[in-house]
């Protein structure tokens, strides 16, 4: 775990994980959102995807385990997050997420960090900000 003192510009990590039809239906079972482009193949056959797509959310879900768990780590409370969403992520995919730390806010104790995240093809899929209290000691 880093602390706001060890954290510098430019730290980060990256993770990736695939994410199994399985993963999907328990997200659509925790989130209540059982849009069948997420769940049913032959509904998302009909969309311009062909397929079944991974919930935007669960994306960023996955993004907020990385800033909990691997980058600052336990601790860290998200202060805000913005993201846009490029493209799907067919369901089966593996996905990778990507931070940076781009900014100390001295004032504040945060940092901001950049995300990325990429899906099928390592195609940038979705991309924003978050800005974080990171620990201040370690636990």
């Amino acid at each position: 775990m880093r602390t706001y003192d060890t954290i510098q510009v430019g730290d980060g990590t990256t993770f990736s994980r695939t994410i199994s039809a399985a993963d999907v239906r328990a997200f659509a079972d925790v989130s209540g959102d059982h849009n069948p482009i997420h769940l049913d193949e032959a509904a998302a056959a009909e969309t311009p995807f062909g397929r079944p797509i991974v919930h935007g959310v669960f994306l960023l879900a996955v993004l907020s385990k990385v800033l909990a768990h691997d980058y600052p780590g336990a601790g860290s409370v998200a202060v805000s997050l913005s993201c846009k969403f490029l493209r799907p992520v067919p369901v089966g995919s593996e996905v990778t997420v990507e931070v940076r730390v781009e900014e100390k806010i001295e004032r504040f104790g945060h940092i901001r960090v950049k995300a990325w995240i990429y899906g099928e093809g390592r195609k940038m899929a979705a991309a924003g900000e978050a800005v974080l209290v990171p620990p201040r000691t370690a636990a």
